[in-house]
């Protein structure tokens, strides 16, 4: 039986996205995908994949959410954490909890500010990760 494949306006509709963000997703190598001519094909294994879901599996309990706040972060480094941290999640096999990461970095003030919620053992991963960064 074939997988079932999406074009980006398709992807980007069932996701409730712009259909720019989902090309930038792809540039950015957060989402795999297959250029046919001028457009992008989305496998749904891949989509599924991005977005953490697993067909037929139940969610975890719990849920962790962890705030971290990081004073003083040069750009460069704010950079590096803003560029790994989704590329190790997105590493990972889907999971049926999906994890949701964001970081944010203010330039002015030199701040960084990553938000992870996920089940408890995929947060401490992400949390290791960042303390693992911060010390190189």
């Amino acid at each position: 039986m074939s997988e079932e494949v999406y074009t980006v306006e398709q992807f980007a509709e069932r996701l409730k996205l712009h259909p720019k963000t989902v090309r930038r997703f792809i540039r950015e190598g957060r989402l795999r995908a297959v250029k046919v001519g001028k457009s992008y094909r989305i496998l749904r294994s891949d989509m599924e994949a991005m977005t953490g879901v697993v067909p037929g599996a139940r969610p975890t309990t719990a849920r962790v959410t962890s705030i971290v706040d990081m004073p003083d972060v040069a750009p460069a480094l704010a950079e590096r954490i803003a560029r790994t941290l989704p590329s190790m999640r997105m590493g990972h096999e889907a999971h049926a909890d999906a994890m949701s990461l964001d970081v944010a970095y203010d330039t002015v003030r030199k701040v960084l500010k990553v938000v992870i919620a996920g089940s408890p053992a995929d947060t401490a991963a992400m949390l290791k990760m960042i303390q693992v960064l911060t010390e190189a």
